[in-house]
């Protein structure tokens, strides 16, 4: 507000000065210049007088002459001074109008807007740096799933989009630069209810400074960085940055865990989804020979991927010797039909089209597919608007660097738990990993399902704490109960149990539960909120568990005591 005040005096002082100095003299010139009253004794206006004549004179031009006629003085004073004070008001205007036109005053005037927008948020919120395409996913999904954030982006056209968007919850967005500490200290990061702060913007440069400055004035605020850079991620990592994510070896990872494991594969998409996402189909990568065109940082993961999972990989890159492909590589871009056939793809199996441009990467599949229809077709989308174009294209597998990076980040922030389950199921099987798909798919619909976490505290589950305190034995299939109907399961499934230092993956619905356990579960939405009923209210638990309705208003218990009490008989005279 200061800098409000100061440039709003700064550019509009003199106008002030001009309209006050007319007005004085004025107001001056009415109490001096001699009246006549309505008897023609002479009358002098007083200083009150003149100031009140003179205000609606200034403003609207139709008046009376008060409190008496006025002389031919008085008359020409009035006619200069109407002129004067228009002229004054239209210079004060037209100063002022400047003034709202002016973008130090509008960016003060944003400033201030944030600042504000920021204070009034009393709910945990995340600070996301950077509002392209994965800060956008990552924003709506959070939404989505009831937590606020506020957005820093140096781009002014994405924060009109952000203000555009038609989103569940209100965002605060400010056009600065994230890399800047006292920008990041303004988005509320030294705010005691900011719960992490995650560095999303195409710079790695500007994700370092952010993730430098969270650790060092929040060392406890959980830290999430983009870097697509591998020297960027170790220094990341060495002082002490949560989560680093790279999405060029993420998607890497992921098609190599669709080539050895389908299943699991499945598994991990559907758990890291953004909320309403539809299923994905299950993907059957062939084995044999691929060919790559591209050997960037996304062609190199990919590469590496590939290698290690024993396929063979032929790359075709337009500048091998700067990019340092492989030996054996064939120079070219992969548009051209002659450097495919020359790469071998009629004996290829799949095909991955990872330059870092789109109109090349489109071009590259449809002359694959004219050569081979029958290829598994991978491509790199680089731009968020032309997902239409790659969608036409009818692709197996699209590698959106916003999409893959915001869904890993939204399930690491809207249920932490995941990375713990994830882990534990890595270490089973492919058939393990199928039965699990399986079951899941037959309780979420159409859409991906929704996962949340149940812990057995005294602030998080009032209720089912308490029942199990006072020695009743609560299991997993009590808690899946429908609180409408016991007889009824809610369309979930438990995924797993942390206890202390124990992990049970797919606990049975006999298993136990004990005070201090964290429970993951998915399943359709809405289950989410029914178990949270069960959980926190202690009426709908008993009766879950007992199958006994229990009267919860102080009237309605008395009532139903009355009721239950046997009939007092007196005896007959």
């Amino acid at each position: 507000m200061h800098n409000l005040v100061y440039v709003l005096l700064r550019r509009i002082h003199v106008p002030l000065i001009v309209l006050v100095c007319v007005y004085a003299i004025s107001i001056l010139g009415f109490a001096l210049i001699p009246g006549m009253d309505d008897k023609g004794n002479p009358w002098d206006m007083g200083f009150f007088h003149a100031f009140y004549f003179v205000s609606f004179m200034g403003t609207t031009i139709g008046f009376g002459e008060i409190p008496y006629p006025f002389t031919d003085a008085q008359r020409l004073w009035a006619t200069v001074s109407i002129y004067a004070t228009v002229f004054a008001w239209l210079y004060g205007i037209g100063a002022a109008l400047s003034l709202l036109q002016d973008p130090a005053f509008q960016s003060t005037l944003r400033v201030n807007a944030f600042r504000r927008a920021v204070n009034l948020i009393t709910e945990p919120f995340y600070l996301v740096c950077g509002y392209g395409d994965t800060g956008s996913t990552l924003v709506r999904a959070l939404s989505e799933a009831g937590y606020r954030s506020v957005v820093i982006e140096i781009d002014q056209s994405r924060i009109i989009a952000l203000e555009l968007e038609d989103l569940g919850m209100p965002v605060p967005g400010l056009c600065a630069d994230a890399a800047e500490p006292k920008i990041l200290v303004m988005g509320g990061l030294n705010r005691p209810n900011c719960v992490g702060v995650i560095a999303l913007t195409n710079v790695d440069a500007v994700n370092l400074n952010v993730a430098i400055t969270a650790k060092l004035l929040r060392p406890r605020v959980a830290t999430i960085a983009r870097a697509e850079s591998h020297s960027v991620e170790a220094n990341m990592l060495s002082f002490g940055t949560d989560q680093v994510l790279n999405p060029f070896d993420t998607f890497a990872g992921r098609l190599a865990l669709a080539l050895h494991s389908p299943g699991m594969f499945l598994l991990y998409e559907w758990m890291t989804a953004v909320p309403h996402e539809p299923l994905r189909e299950p993907l059957f990568p062939p084995h044999g020979r691929w060919v790559l065109c591209g050997y960037g940082r996304f062609g190199k993961a990919v590469y590496e991927k590939l290698i290690a999972e024993g396929v063979q990989v032929t790359v075709i890159e337009a500048m091998p010797e700067i990019t340092n492909a492989p030996p054996g590589t064939i120079s070219g871009s992969g548009a051209e039909a002659s450097t495919l056939i020359e790469a071998g793809i009629k004996s290829a199996v799949g095909i991955v089209a990872g330059t870092d441009n789109d109109a090349n990467n489109l071009s590259i599949i449809m002359t694959a597919h004219e050569l081979k229809p029958s290829l598994f077709m991978v491509a790199r989308q680089n731009q968020h608007q032309n997902s239409i174009t790659f969608k036409a294209a009818k692709l197996d597998l699209t590698m959106k660097r916003g999409t893959v990076i915001a869904n890993k980040i939204f399930a690491l922030t809207s249920t932490p738990l995941l990375a713990d389950f994830l882990q534990a199921a890595w270490r089973n099987s492919n058939e393990w990993a199928n039965q699990l798909v399986s079951r899941i798919g037959g309780i979420s619909g159409d859409e991906v399902p929704q996962t949340w976490t149940i812990e057995i505290t005294p602030a998080a589950s009032p209720a089912l704490y308490a029942g199990i305190a006072r020695g009743r034995r609560a299991c997993i299939g009590d808690l899946c109960r429908d609180p409408r109907n016991r007889d009824e399961c809610l369309p979930c499934i438990a995924l797993m149990i942390k206890r202390e230092d124990t992990v049970i993956l797919l606990p049975e619905n006999e298993e136990l539960l004990r005070r201090g356990d964290h429970i993951l579960l998915c399943g359709h939405f809405g289950a989410a909120q029914q178990m949270e009923w069960i959980a926190r209210n202690h009426n709908v638990f008993d009766y879950l568990y007992s199958g006994e309705e229990r009267a919860s208003g102080s009237v309605w218990r008395w009532l139903t005591r009355e009721k239950n009490q046997p009939p007092v008989s007196t005896p007959k005279p």
